[in-house]
Parts: C-alpha cells; structure tokens; sequence
C-alpha cells in the first residue's frame, strides 16, 4: 500500500534506537523526508547514515535534548516546517512510589508530557497554514492500566492521551490531526537491557523470564510476548499518512491486548 507520504516532511524526537528508530526507518522507507533526533551527535550521525543506506531517503539529524525548551526552540528554527511529529521522547524507571521524590514527579512530566506539548505548540502555527499535518504521541498502556511499579510513568502516559484529544478538538474542522498510540510492553532497547538484566539476575533466559512476565504481571496480555518496535511503527505510519484522515482524536491500541476492554 502507497501511504503517500513522499516528500513529507517528519520529525520523530528520540530516534536513535527502540520504537523511534522503528519509526523513523519506516517513515523514511515510504518516502517521508525524516528528522532524526537523539542527544549524542554521534549517535544522530550514525543513524543517518544508517538509514541513509538503507532506504535511500532523505534523512537529517538533530541532536540535542528536546525536553529543553532552548533546543526544541533551535529545532524549530532549523526545521520551521514540519509536517508530521511523533512525539516518542520518553523514560521510565520502575520505582516504589513511597521512593519517588517530588523532583522525579517533575522530571517525567518535563521530559514525556512538556517536550510534546512543546514541540506540538512550536510546530502547529505552520500546519494551519498549509492545513494539514499529523501529531502523534507515543503514549503506553500503562496510561490507562498504571503500572504500581512505576506510577509516576503511568501519569506522564495518561496526560499524553488528554493532551492529544485536547489539541485534536482545538484543530477540529482542519486538514490537522491528532492522535496517540498505545504500545503494549516492546522490545525496544531500553525495555530488551532492563529485561536481560533482570533474567540475568535470576539465572533466567530472556524467553524464560518473558514466559514469566506475561503470567505474572501482564496476565491479560493476548499475544503473550513482547512487541517489536517494528509492530508499533506500522501503525504510527498509516496514521501519519493522509490516508488516516478520518482518525483523530483517537487512543489507539498496539498493546497486545494487554487493555482488557472491548473499546
């Protein structure tokens, strides 16, 4: 299928690995021009030349720290017109909540929930005047089912999704649409190493340890595995695409079934 999207012009923050780098290489690989993003320039740099030669795209770089308002300020300076921004910039850190000073409260709001509102402000005067664009959040289902052990991650997820209704009612009647995507538990690199560590720990096998994980504490997962960032960035591109017009203001779920509803 043609998700005509050549020329279009995509950003996707934090792209250097994991489900941003999913992303990005298949935004590149149906003709999107991308914008790679990570803090490192050397990790941005290699990236590009990666998918540079993968794709045969066009793909630029960016580096620096998008939860800081003077970078995403020289982004949108550098880049003032784009078209589709994927807002993937994220951490998490499991943590009891009796642990998570106020400090950590406001560092997981800054880097997962402002830097998209951020980006999506900077960005939104230029998508009304050409009346089109696509922001997408990379929200989780830990945003509707908060995980206990790391509810401060949970929050962060849950205030994407009303961010991302809000503004796609603010854009109602418009060529612009908003919507979030709920990825389930996936293999990104972060996730992959946090696991690994843990299997590791308990003298585990990774598969092993994920056999156990999807008994114990996503039980109600339906595939009962973990995602690939790969799953998560088909979906992220069809609805980055114009083909996705009629979608907006919409949670949408690659979470394995992990959300026990039927809506």
């Amino acid at each position: 299928m043609d998700l005509n999207l050549k020329g279009k012009l995509a950003l996707v923050s934090a792209s250097t690995a994991g489900i941003g780098l999913a992303i990005a290489s298949t935004l590149a690989r149906e003709g999107a021009r991308v914008i790679v993003n990570g803090r490192s320039q050397p990790s941005v740099d290699d990236v590009v030349a990666q998918l540079k030669a993968d794709t045969g795209g066009d793909v630029y770089g960016f580096a620096g720290d998008l939860s800081s308002a003077a970078t995403a300020e020289a982004l949108a300076r550098r880049y003032p017109n784009v078209e589709i921004l994927v807002n993937n910039l994220g951490i998490f850190e499991p943590k009891p909540f009796e642990a998570i000073p106020d400090a950590d409260w406001q560092r997981f709001f800054d880097v997962n929930v402002l830097s998209g509102v951020r980006l999506a402000r900077l960005f939104l005067p230029a998508m009304r005047q050409a009346n089109w664009g696509r922001i997408i959040f990379i929200s989780s289902e830990s945003g509707v089912q908060i995980p206990a052990e790391m509810i401060h991650y949970g929050m962060t997820k849950t205030a994407q999704l009303a961010v991302s209704r809000g503004l796609a009612e603010a854009v109602a009647g418009t060529g612009i649409t908003v919507n979030s995507v709920l990825p389930g538990p996936t293999k990104s690199r972060g996730v992959g190493e946090f696991v690994a560590t843990l299997a590791k720990a308990d003298g585990q096998s990774f598969e092993a340890f994920e056999k156990q994980f999807f008994e114990k504490v996503r039980p109600t997962s339906l595939i009962k595995r973990f995602g690939s960032p790969r799953e998560i960035a088909s979906l992220v591109a069809y609805i980055a695409s114009p083909l996705s017009s009629a979608t907006t203001g919409a949670a949408l779920r690659a979470d394995g079934g992990v959300i026990k509803s039927a809506f």
